[in-house]
């Protein structure tokens, strides 16, 4: 019995053994091409909120850490786009924490003039059919931020039509291109402060994140 049971218990030892260092190959195979492919996405969607015709240095090594609450709770990430190394704008990540479902997570693309360049929604749990028209493979209504200038704090076309602004609402569903439009217009005047700040902006890989 107690060979049996010792046998058993090297067999399953070795089997541990074997499948976790087969797991480690695995991932250490793996790891480069899934690191690459993150940053090829990654790239593609600062594109998206930032034109690459704008800018020349490296977008996603240009990486910073900032904390405020125009962009919600938490640190978030800063990429700063410059043109022959003078800062010309900045892509942000930034939350809604207004959703209907809850917090809608965003990257927002603006010059420090006040122009939207692009926004994109990457998270959020809006409504299927209504909310989720937030989402570019759903609708096009977040390419309506594209080129628009916000003039100031109290710029009234900053809003959702319901609320005497430009934005369209979704039937059905105001909260949420409510909660969006008010997120785009916080970070985007945040980002218009920026240039005072690039010099003191911690580093990501300076960060604790």
């Amino acid at each position: 019995m107690l060979d049996a049971i010792r046998k058993n218990g090297v067999t399953l030892a070795l089997f541990a053994a074997v499948t976790t260092g087969l797991t480690a190959v695995i991932n250490a195979v793996t790891k480069p091409t899934i690191e690459h492919q993150t940053a090829v996405q990654q790239k593609i969607l600062l594109d998206q909120v930032v034109p690459p015709e704008m800018y020349n240095n490296a977008i996603q090594h240009e990486c910073y850490i900032v904390t405020n609450p125009a962009l919600g709770n938490g640190p978030h990430h800063l990429y700063l786009a410059r043109k022959d190394d003078k800062p010309v704008a900045a892509a942000v990540e930034t939350t809604a924490p207004d959703g209907y479902s809850g917090a809608i997570q965003m990257i927002v693309g603006a010059d420090f003039n006040g122009t939207v360049l692009g926004t994109r929604v990457v998270e959020h749990h809006e409504t299927p059919g209504l909310g989720d028209k937030i989402e570019l493979r759903i609708s096009d209504w977040i390419n309506s931020f594209n080129g628009k200038r916000l003039n100031g704090q109290d710029d009234p076309h900053f809003a959702v039509k319901k609320d005497g602004g430009d934005f369209d609402q979704f039937t059905g569903a105001t909260i949420t291109p409510r909660a969006v439009v008010n997120a785009v217009k916080r970070t985007t005047l945040y980002i218009e402060t920026l240039p005072e700040q690039i010099g003191s902006l911690p580093a990501c890989g300076d960060s604790n994140e």
